[in-house]
């Protein structure tokens, strides 16, 4: 990384990528404005409209929203609660360029467990606590999907999982991903 040093008004000049000081940005004495922005080469450039607000070479945005609470029989025991992986990237890894699925957490588990197995180079981050109390309760299933966001925000964007592992697209872009066949 560069390092850049202050420097007095006076030594400013325009190839240095400031304006000159003495006239600033209206001709009236203003401090040096920044005409550009540093680039980690010799020389400093000024970047063009596309290369600051165009799409990035590489993007991934992945978030975990929308938790449901299901409860497929009577009993209390029955009832789980299951989160909306939205993923939407450009990165050649995922087959899908935006997707949808659902998860629960017992799916995560099972996820990070066949991770670890899978890829011995790479430390897997751990998953937001086991609750068995107040499980259900509104502030507890938003700190886990807060959790479940942040761990696979850090699996999604490891490069040496995006390639190497053979699980990782499928749990967040196949809908029919079923943990049973791992």
């Amino acid at each position: 990384m560069q390092r850049i040093e202050p420097r007095p008004e006076a030594q400013a000049s325009p190839s240095q990528g400031y304006s000159n000081g003495t006239e600033g940005a209206n001709g009236r004495g203003q401090a040096p404005v920044p005409t550009g922005f540093a680039s980690t080469g010799a020389n400093p450039h000024t970047q063009s409209f596309e290369e600051i607000y165009g799409v990035p070479e590489n993007f991934l945005e992945i978030e975990v929203i929308d938790p449901q609470t299901h409860q497929p029989t009577a009993s209390p025991s029955s009832r789980y609660t299951t989160y909306l992986i939205r993923l939407s990237t450009n990165i050649p890894a995922f087959k899908l360029r935006r997707s949808e699925v659902r998860r629960r957490y017992s799916d995560f588990e099972v996820f990070r467990d066949l991770l670890e197995r899978e890829s011995a180079r790479v430390s897997i981050p751990p998953l937001p606590g086991k609750v068995y109390l107040n499980r259900f309760d509104d502030a507890v299933i938003e700190e886990r999907r807060r959790g479940l966001e942040r761990f696979l925000r850090i699996v999604a964007g490891h490069p040496l999982l995006q390639t190497g592992s053979r699980v990782l697209g499928g749990f967040v872009q196949d809908p029919a991903w079923d943990r049973n066949s791992w």
